[in-house]
């Protein structure tokens, strides 16, 4: 709906730029405020770092998400306020990973090996996959992510150790 307000606005008063981000899962540096809804990355880096197994949902290899880094997030706040259209955009990689290979990649990154424990979903209608349509994004704004899954986690990972346990909310 609110992409609808904009453009009519817009059509109304054409010297106005609007443009929208639609942000997938962001992750990274700055998160910790948001605690329990913070990212999966984070949740999941601090039960490793207390020793414990990654705990997931049932099945969660086929539960995927498009995760972006938080330095590609910025890049795309900088692309948008220098582009010269309207428009609304997604913004993530184009990629979506499955939760199972985020407890994987941090056990590397933290060198444990802990296993994952697994329990069932709670939640009915629960949303299996996202996957961000970046096409518009490159084409328009210019926007390229890129930082991987791996590569974002493993810059990640030097916060997520500084932060852990630390009073800082």
């Amino acid at each position: 709906m609110i992409d609808k307000v904009a453009y009519q606005f817009t059509d109304k008063t054409p010297k106005m730029k609007i443009i929208g981000l639609r942000f997938f899962n962001v992750y990274g540096p700055g998160e910790l405020y948001k605690d329990k809804t913070s990212s999966m990355v984070i949740q999941l880096a601090h039960q490793i770092l207390n020793g414990k197994a990654p705990r997931l949902f049932e099945d969660s290899n086929k539960i995927s998400r498009d995760f972006i880094y938080i330095d590609d997030v910025i890049q795309s706040n900088i692309k948008a306020c220098n582009s010269k259209d309207n428009g609304t955009y997604n913004i993530g990689t184009g990629i979506p990973r499955n939760f199972q290979e985020i407890a994987d990649i941090l056990q590397k990154e933290l060198k444990t090996n802990l296993g994952t424990e697994y329990f069932p979903n709670p939640f009915n209608g629960y949303q299996l996959h996202t996957q961000a349509d970046i096409s518009n994004t490159k084409k328009n704004l210019g926007f390229e992510p890129k930082f991987s899954l791996e590569d974002g986690i493993k810059s990640y990972i030097p916060e997520i150790l500084r932060t852990y346990n630390a009073d800082i909310l």
